[in-house]
């Protein structure tokens, strides 16, 4: 008997950009003259790349594009990638939320999901009446739901609300109350999307361990969607790694992860230090932040030990009297590494107006650093300590491993020397 859980098989989905469905009278006829003549869609034909960041120049885009993977029974599958690359998509699709374009998709046994924060709940309805609607759509009886309710509610924490109606939770009580119901009715496949983020770290811990238990210890299949780098290694030795709405890799979890971050890095905003960002006050123009290191150049692969250098050039247009930036480093798995902010430099300050091209430059505690890829988030704040930009793609950058360097347990707050360049 075959041990495969999930198959897809030539799995592509299409939709119509600004509108909802095909749109238009027209083209559901064509859709229709073409079937009643047994011939394909004509619109399957035409489709851009699922590429967020590019302009349309059709109106149809394909959110999944050509998907082939299985995942045999037991599994624990990480699912990663950038917004919009799909994840999400092929979670549905799966959960029968919505239907492919072109393809089939096998499952064997009941699946659970658990997609956004509210899906499948009543808003009517209490926590304890929504457990049994969600356990008979998935075919279970009364007696089976309610000989697991107890543990139900416990896991989830929210006994005092359970008789109350579910439009009153708020967006963490639901998700436990959501998980938890996925997680207990015995499904042959558990799905999980990224709303365990919305979830505290207690629960997030709790629902990791559980998803751990469902497949070791029970069997049973998990495809779990997440950006916490972190939470996908720990739980999942198997990845799938998405771009544009196809597959890019499939493979241990450590080697997709690395192929990700990589990704990641030749996409990065710190590719074209030309490029200006925007900012919401007009005084002033942002250039892309970026790393040089000891020679001088740009860079971003650095040896162990090397001093790096993050520089931020701004173009003042008028005066400014005060200027505020602040970054933060996080590790691939998404663990705070280290803080850093201008204002908090003891030797860093302004003694008079900003004005002209200044360059920013803030050198890093390296010498902390292990070798691996790090990212870094940035934000810039005006003299009325008012945001004016904060960076949508953190920066990255890796180092490599040449010699032994005692890392930092902790979070090493504002580890970085800032100085200013006329």
């Amino acid at each position: 008997m075959s041990n495969i859980a999930i198959k897809f098989e030539n799995i592509s989905k299409q939709y119509r950009l600004g509108v909802v469905g095909t749109g238009t009278i027209s083209h559901d006829l064509n859709r229709w003259w073409h079937l009643v003549r047994g011939k394909e869609d004509p619109y399957l034909k035409v489709g851009e790349v699922n590429d967020r960041s590019s302009k349309a120049i059709s109106q149809y885009v394909w959110a999944l594009k050509d998907i082939n993977f299985e995942v045999e029974q037991g599994d624990v599958v990480g699912i990663i990638g950038r917004n919009g690359a799909g994840k999400s998509t092929l979670l549905k699709l799966l959960s029968r939320v919505t239907t492919p374009s072109t393809g089939i998709i096998k499952a064997k046994g009941r699946i659970a999901s658990l997609l956004e924060v509210g899906t499948g709940f009543h808003p009517e309805l209490t926590g304890r009446e929504n457990i049994y609607m969600n356990g008979t759509i998935m075919g279970m009886t009364k007696h089976e739901i309610t000989r697991k309710l107890d543990e139900i509610i416990d896991f989830a924490g929210v006994e005092k609300y359970i008789d109350t109606p579910a439009k009153r939770y708020s967006s963490g009580m639901t998700v436990r109350l959501g998980f938890a119901i996925a997680a207990h009715l015995e499904p042959e496949i558990l799905v999980v999307d990224e709303v365990l983020a919305v979830g505290d770290a207690e629960f997030q811990k709790k629902a990791i361990g559980k998803m751990q238990n469902i497949s070791k210890g029970e069997g049973r299949t998990v495809l779990f969607v997440s950006h916490n780098m972190g939470a996908v290694k720990s739980l999942c030795p198997k990845c799938l790694l998405m771009e544009n709405g196809r597959v890019s890799l499939i493979g241990e979890t450590n080697n997709v992860i690395s192929r990700y971050i990589e990704m990641a890095s030749s996409k990065n905003i710190s590719d074209s230090k030309d490029e200006w960002i925007t900012s919401i006050d007009e005084r002033l123009k942002i250039k892309a932040p970026y790393f040089i290191g000891e020679s001088n150049q740009i860079q971003k692969i650095f040896s162990q030990g090397e001093s790096i250098k993050v520089v931020f050039e701004v173009d003042f247009i008028d005066e400014f009297k005060k200027i505020m930036i602040g970054i933060a480093l996080d590790d691939i798995y998404g663990n705070r590494i280290l803080t850093s902010h201008s204002i908090d430099d003891e030797n860093f300050s302004i003694s008079k107006s900003l004005k002209g091209k200044i360059r920013f430059i803030c050198d890093l505690e390296s010498k902390y650093l292990s070798a691996q890829s790090y990212n870094i988030t940035f934000g810039i704040r005006n003299e009325a300590n008012v945001s004016i930009i904060k960076s949508e793609v953190p920066l990255a950058f890796s180092i490599e491993p040449t010699r032994k360097i005692d890392g930092n347990a902790g979070i090493l707050v504002n580890a970085g020397h800032w100085d200013m360049e006329l």
